[in-house]
């Protein structure tokens, strides 16, 4: 965490930063976040983390104590003031204390500015491996600090050589933990429609290969997919080469994912020029 932040109305030091034992992002779990990098001093795709922030607020009756703007100039002011060249926001609106410790309240606003590492270069160049997990994430279309089933389940990912999980319901697939989730088949690209966030990376994936086709996706066909592929802001693309016990396609990164992994990159470039 960088030295600055933004709480209790205003920037002061993260380390004073503090929230009341009885709000019920502690008590219940509830509450909404959403993180974004910076490259270069500035904020990547920020109009899109702030549409989808003020929606998940609207959505979770968490009223939001700063316009849209007053948002985008603190995070310009912690940019500064962090001297956050490279690294990543953190946007929480707590649940607040609420008079019958169950209805959402008045939350709490934090803005936290943070360094970021990426994944291993060897997990772009050999692919990494996800565990099938048969779950639906709740209200999967706001980005809730709910985590709780894959911080338990996270215990046993390391000892099974696995990056994250694969959520599936009845036989259909939604998305990883953290990532959205891309299966390639006959060089195209596709990717779940059901039960999943929108990915803000995902979203400019989905600009670049053009042809993609979102869809509901059966687990029967990611096992007969050629590549497969996670998008997230921290990780941007990592190749999937191997599900539970299998190897997806070959086993090894394929070509369609490592053309999209090299147009991102090139896309963050022009984004920030």
């Amino acid at each position: 965490m960088k030295p600055f932040c933004f709480a209790d109305g205003s920037i002061i030091d993260s380390q004073t930063a503090t929230i009341h034992p009885m709000d019920l992002g502690l008590i219940r779990g509830y509450g909404i976040f959403d993180f974004f990098r910076t490259v270069d001093y500035q904020p990547l795709f920020l109009e899109d983390y702030l549409d989808r922030f003020i929606a998940s607020a609207e959505k979770t009756h968490l009223p939001l104590p700063l316009s849209r703007e007053e948002l985008r100039s603190v995070i310009f002011e912690l940019i500064e003031k962090n001297d956050l060249q490279q690294g990543g926001f953190r946007m929480v609106l707590s649940g607040g204390v609420s008079d019958n410790h169950f209805s959402p309240a008045d939350g709490k606003l934090f803005i936290f500015a943070e360094s970021l590492d990426f994944p291993a270069e060897e997990k772009y160049q050999n692919g990494i491996k996800l565990l099938t997990l048969e779950y639906v994430r709740p209200i999967a279309e706001i980005k809730t600090t709910n985590y709780t089933l894959p911080v338990w389940h996270s215990v046993n990912w390391k000892k099974l050589g696995a990056e994250d999980v694969l959520y599936h319901w009845n036989g259909w697939v939604s998305e990883s933990s953290r990532s959205n989730f891309f299966i390639v088949k006959n060089g195209i690209i596709h990717t779940p429609d059901q039960h999943i966030l929108q990915g803000i990376t995902r979203k400019q994936l989905l600009k670049i290969a053009q042809n993609a086709i979102i869809r509901p996706i059966s687990l029967e066909e990611v096992w007969d997919a050629d590549e497969a592929f996670i998008s997230s802001t921290t990780k941007v693309l990592l190749p999937v080469t191997q599900i539970d016990e299998r190897k997806i396609g070959n086993g090894k990164v394929g070509p369609v994912t490592q053309t999209i992994l090299g147009k991102f990159r090139e896309l963050e470039k022009v984004t920030v020029s």
